[in-house]
């Protein structure tokens, strides 16, 4: 079971004594919702605040949540996506952001789909908890593979279909490697790795949305994007998959990580060449 009764000193040291990355959440909130007012910015805020404080409850809760407890607690409405793509011996990307409980996501999939599940994560600093967290994560089968040998790993895998999944709203490393879009009334450096994985190895593309239906019990809904990557023009998917999140944030905004320093990226003065740039680059090796 999970006691929430911690969550609730939590959110008052947040609101109070600790106010968590208030002026990054606040400016994030005024440039994503400017059609809202004061008032209403200021709820959003603290209902962040409630949810974000629980998600560090389940957090902890997850180092040893069991199998059982987990399929109960977050539910997949419509499972059958992923089977037929399993029995087409497709490969699929699982992309959305974070929104709601990832968390649970990354320990519970290789259960909750029969793809073998895969993440790509970036090592943390301390070695030693950069294992042990790792081993949690992938108790029940989940791989994890590191970010710059993840394309290796694809291609070693033999048998079982793969589910990567994938967290698209991490500020990109490099601008000029981006691609930018509109994303929350702002223009947006969205990582493009989704789409260059997709083309590269063939694999179908397939949006979630994970959703509260009570505190401390999830929804996770499927919405296949493409299972045919190479016949969409360049930028077209990672576009689609990232409206699909704005979307999911905008009905829900206190799910989101507002926290996250997502516009940190400088938009390149030339921007317009530079895009020009990235489209011949991708047509040259994916379409030639």
């Amino acid at each position: 079971m999970i006691s929430y009764r911690f969550s609730d000193l939590f959110f008052l040291l947040l609101l109070t004594v600790i106010p968590y990355r208030k002026k990054v959440i606040r400016q994030n909130l005024e440039k994503s919702f400017p059609e809202k007012s004061d008032v209403e910015l200021k709820k959003i805020h603290r209902s962040f605040y409630r949810h974000f404080s629980r998600l560090l409850i389940e957090g902890i809760k997850n180092i040893t949540i069991s199998k059982k407890e987990l399929k109960q607690r977050l539910i997949v409405k419509n499972p059958e996506l992923m089977e037929r793509l399993y029995q087409e011996q497709r490969n699929v990307i699982l992309v959305s952001g974070h929104f709601n409980n990832w968390e649970w996501l990354i320990t519970a999939q290789n259960f909750l789909f029969p793809h073998q599940a895969m993440g790509i994560g970036m090592p943390l600093t301390s070695k030693f908890w950069d294992k042990k967290l790792n081993e949690r994560r992938s108790r029940f089968g989940m791989k994890v593979v590191h970010a710059k040998n993840f394309k290796e790993e694809i291609v070693k895998h033999q048998g079982t279909p793969i589910a990567l999944l994938v967290l698209g709203d991490q500020s990109p490393g490099d601008a000029r490697k981006s691609y930018w879009m509109e994303f929350l009334n702002q223009l947006t450096a969205v990582q493009f790795g989704t789409e260059q994985i997709a083309n590269e190895f063939d694999f179908s593309v397939v949006y979630f949305e994970i959703s509260q239906k009570k505190v401390g019990n999830y929804e996770m809904e499927l919405q296949l994007i493409t299972d045919q990557p190479k016949t969409m023009d360049w930028g077209t998917l990672t576009a689609a998959h990232t409206h699909l999140l704005e979307q999911s944030i905008v009905k829900s905004p206190p799910y989101w990580l507002w926290s996250h320093k997502r516009w940190k990226r400088e938009i390149p003065q030339d921007l317009v060449e530079l895009k020009q740039e990235q489209y011949e680059k991708f047509t040259s090796k994916y379409r030639s």
